[in-house]
């Protein structure tokens, strides 16, 4: 999992002027976890949306790069979040891990707007199953790509959590230095 949490070094991102940042009280401190919440069988996410800032997305399957690093959509899937498919699936207990990218040459991509969110925001995750899992996004914080949080996020929980990570912070040379993570936990589920 180490190797997979390095990945997010590996965005390439193309556009000068940086994507929105979390607000200052968005990175509130977590408890240690979140009250005990529903948690779901296994199975493949299909679609991610975030009403709240107008994301909507079918869902790739990612896996490892030869190096070990986390595979990220193509820049010309760059509308196109993924899920890691090495890690649970949304609902399960554990962190599902879902990245996106922020922009490319042409403007905003998938995830753009993933630095406006606050605490409380809801993230909805269609499955396979035909059930959405329902997320309530407790921080949002940016990271520095040198300081990334690898046991933060990809680290044993005992609820089912959500990642969802983006690249953020100041554009230096052809790459962001930072990271927008945003965290959360299951709290119910629908039929889709």
């Amino acid at each position: 999992m180490i190797a997979a949490g390095s990945a997010v070094l590996g965005f390439d991102a193309c556009q000068n002027s940086g994507p929105p940042r979390p607000a200052p009280n968005a990175a509130r401190p977590r408890a240690a976890s979140p009250p005990p919440g529903p948690v779901l069988k296994a199975s493949t996410p299909v679609r991610v949306d975030i009403p709240r800032v107008g994301i909507h997305s079918r869902l790739l399957s990612l896996g490892l790069e030869r190096d070990g690093t986390l595979a990220v959509p193509s820049l010309a899937q760059a509308q196109l979040a993924g899920w890691y498919e090495k890690g649970p699936t949304p609902g399960e207990r554990g962190p599902a891990v879902i990245v996106g990218h922020v922009d490319t040459k042409k403007g905003g991509a998938v995830f753009y707007s993933l630095g406006r969110l606050h605490p409380g925001d809801r993230v909805d995750v269609t499955r396979k199953d035909g059930k959405v899992a329902v997320f309530t996004v407790d921080s949002v914080e940016h990271v520095s790509k040198a300081h990334f949080p690898t046991k933060r996020v990809y680290g044993e929980v005992g609820f089912a959590g959500i990642r969802l990570i983006t690249c953020g912070g100041d554009f230096v040379g052809h790459h962001y230095t930072g990271n927008t993570i945003v965290y959360g936990h299951l709290t119910t589920h629908r039929n889709s």
